[in-house]
């Protein structure tokens, strides 16, 4: 493992954390902005997280290429319920499956909060308030999701693009004030 690695993924993932804290206090989020991805700093995660460390995307991405898997990925979405992943069940009805389940409006916001981090960490002066929606929309069809977080995920997203950070926050603060959604 190179030095540099190490003090690259640290940084990028002190940035991340650094940066989702600020957006989740900004809406009022105080406990989810310290708590959030705490697990990162984990040898499950940190020693995978160095070892495939890129700079300009997510060092998972990376494991899975090389594995077909992420090990650390999955150690991450299991303890962070900010993921989407992280709500995937089984329903009462086996014959449906796993599906997504309604995440709890605090997490969604969270959620939002880290997607937005993230695209601003990895595209730097690149970074448009449609960062955020541009990389949902690739995964957007793959996703298990519950129906009603997708909307409110979407509307989320789309608000940011089309309407900026200000109106947006602004909305959230409403929306985690009435509750839920």
């Amino acid at each position: 493992m190179k030095l540099t690695n190490f003090w690259g993924h640290f940084c990028t993932i002190h940035i991340h954390k650094a940066r989702v804290m600020k957006n989740c206090f900004r809406v009022g989020l105080i406990k989810q902005g310290l708590l959030h991805d705490l697990s990162k700093y984990s040898l499950e995660e940190f020693l995978p997280g160095v070892l495939y460390y890129q700079g300009n995307r997510s060092p998972n991405a990376a494991e899975r290429e090389d594995k077909g898997f992420s090990k650390a990925w999955l150690h991450h979405k299991g303890r962070n319920k900010h993921h989407y992943e992280y709500w995937i069940d089984f329903t009462t009805d086996m014959s449906k499956g796993l599906v997504g389940h309604k995440m709890p409006l605090k997490y969604v916001i969270e959620m939002m909060m880290d997607r937005i981090a993230a695209s601003k960490t990895y595209k730097g002066k690149n970074y448009t308030d449609a960062s955020p929606w541009e990389y949902y929309i690739h995964s957007k069809n793959y996703m298990v999701i519950a129906p009603e977080t997708r909307k409110l995920l979407e509307k989320l997203l789309l608000m940011l693009k089309n309407e900026g950070e200000k109106k947006t926050f602004f909305y959230i603060r409403h929306l985690l004030k009435k509750g839920d959604y």
